[in-house]
């Protein structure tokens, strides 16, 4: 079952996303900072919105959907961040579904299009974003921490 996630995932979101950086970045994240960062898109929607896949009765998987305004297109950019699903059920199918999924919910708002940032090495879930349809971007994103 795939749902909009609410106050009650608050743990299990901040579980997946020390999990993530982790995996992907061999980081270690302030776990009081992430949670604070959680609980925000959770109680204020115009923050964003995370999705969850159930299976077995619990949550496997998370993403977070936040929104950027395209002036060029007149319409919204959904972003992805924050894709994992459990190790156990990787490779099920779930992540297709998610994906699906936020891609219609897009498409009946209205939205120009979805994008995700993925970093350089994570070569699995590059193949995986491109199986869905998903293009690199001619575009290189740049960043200065504040």
């Amino acid at each position: 079952m795939i749902r909009k996630a609410t106050i009650q995932d608050l743990a299990t979101i901040v579980r997946f996303n020390l999990s993530l950086v982790k995996e992907a970045r061999g980081k270690e994240l302030n776990a009081t900072t992430l949670q604070k960062g959680v609980q925000a898109v959770l109680k204020d929607g115009d923050r964003g919105f995370y999705t969850v896949a159930e299976m077995d009765d619990q949550v496997v998987s998370a993403v977070l959907v936040t929104f950027e305004w395209s002036d060029f297109s007149n319409a919204w950019f959904w972003w992805l961040q924050d894709v994992y699903v459990e190790p156990d059920y990787r490779q099920q199918g779930i992540f297709r579904a998610l994906y699906q999924h936020l891609k219609d919910e897009a498409t009946q708002s209205n939205a120009c299009g979805l994008r995700l940032y993925v970093y350089r090495g994570n070569e699995r879930a590059q193949a995986v974003y491109k199986a869905l349809g998903m293009m690199p971007s001619d575009s290189l994103m740049y960043e200065e921490t504040l």
